[in-house]
C-alpha cells in the first residue's frame, strides 16, 4: 500500500481527514434518496396541478443539505411554499418541519434493519488511522451517530458534527463550510490542514469555499465532472481508489 503521506497532490501536509457520512462511508445516500422519492411522490400525489417527482430532483434540490433545506429547495422548485411548522411538528402534517420529519421516518424505517459501509471505505479509514491521522464526520444529517453504530463505525471518530450539532451551534448547513470549519477546530487543527471527502456538490461546494488542503470527490452518481466543477481537488469512484 503506498504511503498516504507521500501522494504529493493529496496528502502532504494533511493531519486529518473530514468525512460526510451517507455516500462515502455508508450506502445511506442511496436511502436518503429512496426516503426522499417516497415522500415527495405521496405528498405530489395531492398536487396534481404540480409537475411530480423525478429522479433528477434528489441531485438537483436535496442532496447534501440539511433535511428542512431540502424541503424547502424543493417545494420551491415547483413553486409551493408551505408554513414551517414546529420542530417536532407531526409527520402528517403538510408543513416544512412536518414533511421533514416524514422523511426522517421513513428513513429510519428502512435503516433499523442495519447498515453495511462500504468496504473501500472502511479500508481507507483503517489506513488513515494507522498513518497517524486525525479524522471526524461531517454530516448534514440528524441521524448520523445512529447510522455510524449501525455501521459498526462509531469507534471510529470522537468528533461528529451532524444536524444536531449543526442547530445547536447555529452553523449553517452545506455549502456553506462551517459544519466542516467547526470539526477542524474540535480536532485542534487549522481548516488548511484537513482533507474534506464528499459525495454530494453542495458537500464539495462547501469544502471548496473554506480554506481546506483538498476536497476529494467520491462520484456516488452525482457525475465526476459535476462534483470537478463544484470544486473538488480530484475525484474517485470508491476510497479504495486511494491505497
Amino acid at each position: 500500500m503506498t504511503d498516504l503521506l507521500t501522494q504529493p497532490t493529496s496528502w502532504t501536509g494533511a493531519s486529518a481527514i473530514l468525512f460526510d457520512l451517507d455516500g462515502v462511508l455508508t450506502p445511506t445516500a442511496t436511502v436518503h434518496e429512496q426516503a426522499w422519492q417516497e415522500l415527495f411522490e405521496g405528498y405530489l400525489a395531492s398536487q396534481p396541478e404540480v409537475d411530480g417527482y423525478r429522479e433528477s430532483d434528489y441531485f438537483d434540490h436535496i442532496d447534501g443539505k440539511p433535511r428542512f433545506d431540502g424541503v424547502r429547495d424543493f417545494l420551491s422548485s415547483r413553486g409551493i411554499v408551505l408554513p414551517e411548522g414546529p420542530t417536532d411538528d407531526d409527520p402528517t402534517h403538510a408543513t416544512v418541519q412536518g414533511l421533514g420529519n416524514r422523511k426522517n421516518q421513513i428513513f429510519n424505517d428502512i435503516v433499523s434493519s442495519g447498515v453495511e459501509p462500504f468496504d473501500g471505505s472502511v479500508r481507507f479509514i483503517e489506513a488513515v488511522l494507522a498513518q497517524g491521522l486525525k479524522v471526524a464526520v461531517v454530516s448534514s444529517s440528524r441521524n448520523a451517530p445512529a447510522v455510524l453504530k449501525a455501521a459498526g463505525l462509531s469507534d471510529r471518530f470522537r468528533v461528529v458534527v451532524d444536524g444536531v450539532v449543526a442547530a445547536a451551534e447555529g452553523l449553517p448547513g452545506k455549502p456553506s463550510p462551517a459544519t466542516y470549519d467547526y470539526a477542524a477546530r474540535l480536532l485542534d487543527l487549522p481548516s488548511e490542514e484537513c482533507v474534506v471527502v464528499e459525495d454530494a456538490v453542495s458537500g464539495v461546494q462547501a469544502g471548496h469555499a473554506g480554506s481546506f488542503h483538498s476536497v476529494i470527490g467520491v462520484d456516488r452518481g452525482a457525475g465526476r465532472q459535476t462534483l470537478l466543477d463544484a470544486g473538488a481537488t480530484m475525484v474517485v469512484s470508491d476510497l479504495e481508489e486511494l491505497l
